[in-house]
């Protein structure tokens, strides 16, 4: 594969404050070569930098959220990066984004697959996909975040079950065990997606994207300095007059009874 036909891998598509990453290799099940993961890194430090961009969903093209890292570009100059500074393997999964990510996941969202799903801050499954370590089998490690996510998301045990024996897990087990958020009925993963993120959007936005930074950060502090990094983070929304603004729009009626909108 050349980087030209890489570059048609990863198509980004815009709907205001929503911005959709589509990963489309479909006759690899969107399996993630090197080329594919440079173009992935890529289109999120996109959105990143986007001003007008609030929220991202990753979906896969063609019924197949990710087979994981492509084996066959193992060993030539397709091959995935492996390196322990810059983007991981899969592409995005070192990257710390300031706003939310959703997932959209139809198919199979396994090996590095699901990586990138947990590395999503949400994750909107099909009641028919299917997650699991299929790597197991071929003695390929979780080297994009997943041995450190997976027991963070649904606990040690249940990942230390996932892990070890490479298992399916169905996608109303996932929802179980807390690794599938919302569960959506086949081929509505997108479309689902795309409309909790435009939900998302409409929220104010400095307030939200701190709260979120707040709870990334919280790993590994202890109680005292986690709540001294929440206090640090909720202070910017007050100093920036949006909790203001927002504590106006309650007294005059705004956002009551239901309504959530920002």
């Amino acid at each position: 594969m050349t980087e030209a036909d890489a570059a048609r891998a990863v198509r980004v598509e815009r709907d205001g404050p929503v911005t959709t990453v589509v990963l489309s290799r479909p006759a690899a099940r969107n399996a993630v070569d090197g080329p594919t993961a440079r173009q992935l890194a890529e289109a999120f430090r996109e959105f990143e930098a986007d001003e007008g961009a609030a929220v991202a969903v990753l979906w896969g093209e063609g019924g197949t959220f990710c087979a994981g890292a492509d084996l066959k570009a193992v060993g030539t100059g397709r091959g995935n990066r492996v390196e322990p500074e810059g983007d991981g393997p899969m592409g995005p999964t070192r990257l710390r984004l300031t706003k939310p990510v959703i997932a959209a996941v139809a198919g199979h969202a396994v090996a590095g697959g699901l990586e990138l799903a947990l590395w999503c801050d949400l994750r909107v499954v099909e009641e028919d996909a299917v997650f699991g370590v299929f790597c197991r089998r071929w003695g390929v490690p979780l080297i994009d975040g997943g041995t450190v996510r997976l027991p963070r998301l649904i606990g040690e045990s249940r990942a230390m079950d996932l892990i070890l024996t490479g298992r399916p897990v169905p996608a109303a087990e996932a929802h179980a065990i807390g690794l599938a958020n919302r569960l959506v009925p086949a081929g509505r993963a997108r479309a689902a997606a795309e409309e909790l993120a435009r939900e998302i959007a409409g929220f104010p936005q400095l307030c939200l994207r701190h709260d979120r930074l707040s709870v990334r950060e919280q790993h590994g502090l202890a109680e005292p300095e986690a709540l001294a990094n929440e206090l640090r983070h909720g202070t910017v929304p007050l100093a920036a007059g949006e909790t203001l603004a927002g504590a106006a729009r309650f007294a005059s009626g705004a956002g009551r009874h239901g309504s959530f909108t920002g």
